[in-house]
Formats: structure tokens, C-alpha cells, sequence
């Protein structure tokens, strides 16, 4: 579908192109963009759709055709095996029974009733399966029964049918009457055992076997059980008439049930065909009417499809002509297929990169611009530079200098080595020293660099608390480091009202080191967070603008990230900024 569209797109961009080439190969060249796509919709949506569903209607009915037929299979094996579990348990009970202690009472003619008590008990365990259990001696005199009106009476002769041989004994069974099944099997004498006591009856419900027919059938279907000479043994109501009419027939063979033969009887089960095609036929009303509809839905929505494709296009080249001449912050619009909302996207990356690429050249002005006026300012800035640290070296060698003079001599020492070499990497700002990476420990960076601005933030009743915990080890360039903590750590002492607060956190993810600075002063306005880092903006007075600059380079060099929010680790106390930096465990 996709291909035929843009197929008759690239063949009215040819259109547009060359006139003359195309009055010969394309009869349609005064058809607008809109009309080709309606056609081509159109007929690439109904042709297939008719082709699809006729082809999907034949495969769907062959395929609920045989899954009728192999659920009918499945029914009537199930069935089958319900059968021959029923007459199992019924055979194994009678064989099991008469092989009871209580059976031997049969010897003195149950004079005690306790054969009797026991059968009637039998029968009523049993519910509705047994019409009847009882026990007759040689003579066929009824001695025990579950019914005591039959006592003393001459038992019916029964006629076998069928003989079946199980493990605990022979059980015969008579012939089918009235819906009763008579099964009968010898009571042996326990002392002789060529001897004969009488004879236990159990005369099962055929009924039983009725109603597993009837829960194997639904709807106008029917089921029938046969011998296997093919006399009919039960049957649904509705067998006679299912037979008269057009069917589907499924049947299979009694296999028996748990080692147990069976007795060889042959389940059917039928259903009229127009009743067993149902679904069929709905299905193939299901089928018409998706057609309908598809070929109403195609209708319906080629002609907004159709604009969905032209006006997204033509608003796009009119927006992309006008940002040549008037470029302005609004985004290219959008909506369409996928390909034009990519081009919008692709546009809206376009001129993101142009955004990003002007403030990267802006931000490299400012920071030349900076270098300039470090390499201008040098000698003047080195020379007081100089004349500090010698004048800290002459107070350290004075004999009555406190311990505290002494480690602020070693500061100054220190810090003016420091700022000489800072501003020998302004002067190469337009190309930054590379970091010279070592394992270091955040932490005692961190600690070092609050120590000497403690003097400094005690005079405005400032505390610098840094979170306890382990050493942090990362790659970095330790005096680099140093001047970014301290660039952080003095841009809040200079913007903190007196009795403020800084608190430092350091931890470890998976596979970087972060660490935040929470002040509770002004804070960086919202509209400020993304100007911040910019070389010579400042929002102290008087300030130069260069501190978070380098820090950011200095940052951005170890391959770490950097950026400010409103601090949020105690809302209650700081609610100043927070600089999250994050530097990478491995170099």
C-alpha cells in the first residue's frame, strides 16, 4: 500500500518536472496530487480486500468445517471411554462384593438380615445407579435383598448375554428389559471351593448410560449406542429424526478402561448439517458485511487520507520558505503520515543544531575574547602574584609566627601558585589543558577546599558541612578538581546572606561519582538555568562571569556532566541552588 502511494507520488513529482516527457507516459498529468492518491486508494484498498476476504472465507470455512468434525470425534471418544469406565466400576463391584466375608451368610440363608442390611446399604450409597441388589441361594430363592418385599421369592431366571472375565471373578450379565441391566455373579464357598453358595444380582440402571449420551450432545444433535451386530442399546430423543435428515456422523469403538476390553460397543453421535454449519454461515455473513464496510470505510476516508498527505506538505515547504527569510522560534508544523511528521522532526533537529551551534560560537567568543584579555592582563596580575608569595615565604621564616600564621602562609603560598597557573590556562583558553587523570579521592579534594575558605565563610557565620561517608576514588586531574570546588564553594560565599548554610553530598552510582552543593540562598532564577554556564554572565554585582564557565569546561574535559536546580535536599533549610556534578569511575 505504502509503495503504490509513493510510486504515484514520484510520478506527479515527474509530472511537475517535465511536462513533455510525461503528455506521453502519464494520461493523467492534469490530476491534482489529491486525486491520484484517491484513485490509487481506492483501488488498491477494494481489489485486494475482495481478493483477501474471499480467500480468507474459503481457508476459514474448510478450517471450522474439520473442527467440527474432529470436536465430534472428540466427543463421541470421550463418551465412548465414560461408557466403558461405567460398566467397569459396575462389573468390579460385583466382583469385589461377592467376594466379601459377609456373602458367606448366604450358607445359613442370612437368617441375622445382616446380608440384607449390607445390600440395602450398598444400594443407597449408590443413589440411583442400582434398581436392585440381591442375593439368591441354588434354588433362586431371593434369601437377601435392598428391597424386603422380594424375600422368599423366586428370583427371575436370567438368560446371559454377555460373560466377562476379571480379575477377582466371572460376572455375567442378562439381558437388557425395561431399562434395567441385570449383571449376576456366583457367591463361592469359602470352605469348598468347588461349591457354590447362591448367586449375587445387582440390577444396574440403564438409564445411567442414557444420560451420559444426553450430557454428549448440544443443541439438535443425538447420540446412539450399538452392539456390535448393530442393534441399538440407547439412544437421545432426537436420534430417529437426526437420521432422517441431512448429517454429520461421528462414531469410534469402546476401547476400554484401565486394562478392561469392553464389551465392544460402537458410540454414534449426529448433528443436522445445516445446524452443524451454522457458523459457517455466519461467518459468512461476518464476511460480506466486513467487506461492505471496508469498501464504505475506504470511501469514507480516502478523501481525508488523501488531504492528510497534501496539506502537512504543503504547509511544511510554505513553513521552511519563510524561516529562510524570518527565522523564528515556532516549530515546523507537524501531523501527517510518519515520513512527513519525520521531516518535521528532522527539520525541528535542523534548527535545534543551528540554535546549539550559535550559542557554542558565541560561547567560544566570549571565552577567546577572555583568553585575550588574560594574555593582555598577565604580567600585571603575575607580578602582585609574585610579590604575595615571596612575602608569605619571608613570614614563614619568622621564628615567633603562630601555628595558625603559618598554615594561612602556607595558603597564600599555595593559592598564588594556583591562581599563576590559572591564569596561564586563561591565556590558552582558546585551547584548554587536557586533564592529567590520576586516581584520586573526591572527598579529600572536597575537604581540602572547604578548610581553606573556613576563615573565609566564618567571617559571615557561614557553615560548610560535607556529608560523612567513604572514601570517593574517580580519575581526575587533582588541581583542576581543586579549582572547581573552590570556583562552586566561593560563588555561594559571595551570593550567601550571613548565617547561611552549604552542604556537600558525595556518592557513587554504577559507574559515576556524584556530587551536589546545596546552598539556602537566592537561588538561580528559572529563566536563568540555562545561561548560567555562560561565559560572562553573573548574577552577583560586580562579577565577571568566568567561574562557572571554566568549571563547566573543566568539568565537560573529564567527560562529567554538570548543571544546577533548586536545591532539594532538606526543602525545611535549602532552598537555595544545587550544582550536580557527575564524573565518570573510569577514565
Amino acid at each position: 500500500m505504502i509503495a503504490r502511494i509513493l510510486a504515484l507520488i514520484d510520478m506527479a513529482r515527474k509530472a511537475l518536472i517535465s511536462k513533455a516527457s510525461l503528455s506521453k507516459a502519464w494520461p493523467f498529468k492534469s490530476w491534482t496530487i489529491g486525486q491520484l492518491l484517491l484513485c490509487g486508494f481506492l483501488l488498491a484498498v477494494m481489489l485486494p480486500t475482495t481478493l483477501i476476504t474471499g480467500l480468507a472465507f474459503y481457508e476459514a470455512r474448510s478450517a471450522l468445517k474439520s473442527e467440527i468434525q474432529n470436536a465430534m470425534q472428540t466427543r463421541v471418544a470421550a463418551t465412548s471411554m465414560e461408557i466403558d469406565r461405567m460398566m467397569f466400576e459396575r462389573l468390579q463391584n460385583l466382583a469385589s462384593w461377592s467376594a466379601l466375608d459377609v456373602m458367606q451368610d448366604a450358607r445359613i440363608g442370612d437368617i441375622d438380615k445382616r446380608l440384607s442390611s449390607f445390600l440395602t446399604e450398598l444400594k443407597l450409597s449408590y443413589a440411583d445407579i442400582y434398581t436392585e441388589l440381591y442375593v439368591t441361594n441354588t434354588q433362586g430363592i431371593i434369601i437377601a435383598s435392598s428391597n424386603p418385599a422380594r424375600l422368599g421369592k423366586l428370583a427371575p431366571r436370567q438368560q446371559p448375554w454377555l460373560t466377562q472375565l476379571l480379575s477377582h471373578g466371572t460376572v455375567h450379565l442378562g439381558r437388557l428389559q425395561h431399562q434395567q441391566l441385570p449383571l449376576y455373579t456366583a457367591i463361592n464357598d469359602d470352605f469348598r471351593e468347588d461349591r457354590s453358595l447362591g448367586t449375587l444380582v445387582a440390577v444396574f440402571n440403564w438409564q445411567q448410560i442414557e444420560r451420559i449420551l444426553e450430557s454428549s450432545i448440544s443443541g439438535r444433535s443425538a447420540a446412539a449406542l450399538f452392539t456390535r451386530q448393530g442393534e441399538m442399546l440407547a439412544a437421545t430423543p432426537r436420534w430417529e429424526k437426526t437420521q432422517a435428515s441431512r448429517k454429520l456422523m461421528a462414531s469410534t469403538q469402546t476401547q476400554g478402561y484401565e486394562g478392561y476390553r469392553g464389551f465392544d460397543w460402537q458410540v454414534k453421535t449426529a448433528i443436522n448439517r445445516s445446524q452443524a454449519l451454522t457458523p459457517v454461515r455466519k461467518m459468512a455473513n461476518i464476511f460480506a458485511v466486513l467487506l461492505l464496510s471496508t469498501m464504505l470505510l475506504a470511501a469514507l476516508i480516502a478523501i481525508p487520507l488523501s488531504r492528510t498527505i497534501t496539506r502537512p506538505l504543503a504547509r511544511l515547504t510554505s513553513f521552511a520558505s519563510q524561516f529562510l527569510r524570518n527565522p523564528s522560534a515556532s516549530l515546523p508544523p507537524g501531523g501527517g503520515p510518519r515520513e512527513i511528521d519525520a521531516m518535521s522532526a528532522a527539520f525541528t533537529k535542523m534548527m535545534q543544531d543551528l540554535d546549539h551551534s550559535k550559542q557554542s560560537l558565541t560561547r567560544a567568543a566570549k571565552l577567546a575574547v577572555a583568553g585575550e584579555m588574560a594574555a593582555a592582563m598577565s604580567h600585571e596580575v603575575r607580578t602582585p602574584l609574585g610579590i604575595l608569595r615571596s612575602s608569605a615565604q619571608i613570614l614563614l621564616r619568622e621564628p615567633g609566627l603562630s601555628e595558625e600564621g603559618r598554615e594561612i602562609c602556607g595558603y597564600i603560598i599555595t593559592e598564588t601558585e594556583r591562581l599563576n597557573k590559572l591564569v596561564s590556562t586563561l591565556v590558552d583558553s582558546a585551547k584548554p589543558r587536557l586533564p592529567e587523570l590520576n586516581i584520586c579521592d573526591i572527598r579529600e579534594v572536597v575537604r581540602l577546599c572547604a578548610a581553606m575558605l573556613l576563615s573565609q565563610a566564618s567571617k559571615k557565620g557561614i557553615k560548610i558541612e560535607i556529608e560523612p561517608g567513604p572514601a570517593v576514588f574517580c580519575p581526575c586531574d587533582n588541581e583542576q578538581m581543586t579549582q572547581v570546588f573552590l570556583n562552586l564553594l566561593l560563588n555561594a560565599l559571595q551570593i550567601l546572606p550571613e548565617q547561611g548554610r552549604i552542604y556537600i553530598t558525595l556518592q557513587e552510582t554504577e559507574n559515576a561519582a556524584v556530587i551536589t552543593v546545596a546552598d539556602d540562598g537566592p537561588g538561580v532564577a528559572p529563566e536563568h538555568l540555562e545561561q548560567i554556564f555562560d561565559p560572562f554572565f553573573s548574577q552577583r554585582h560586580g562579577g565577571i562571569g568566568l567561574g562557572l564557565a571554566v568549571v563547566r569546561q573543566i568539568v565537560l574535559a573529564h567527560h562529567g556532566t554538570i548543571h544546577v536546580r533548586p536545591s532539594h535536599l532538606n526543602p525545611s533549610a535549602y532552598n537555595g541552588a544545587e550544582f550536580v556534578l557527575m564524573l565518570p569511575l573510569s577514565a
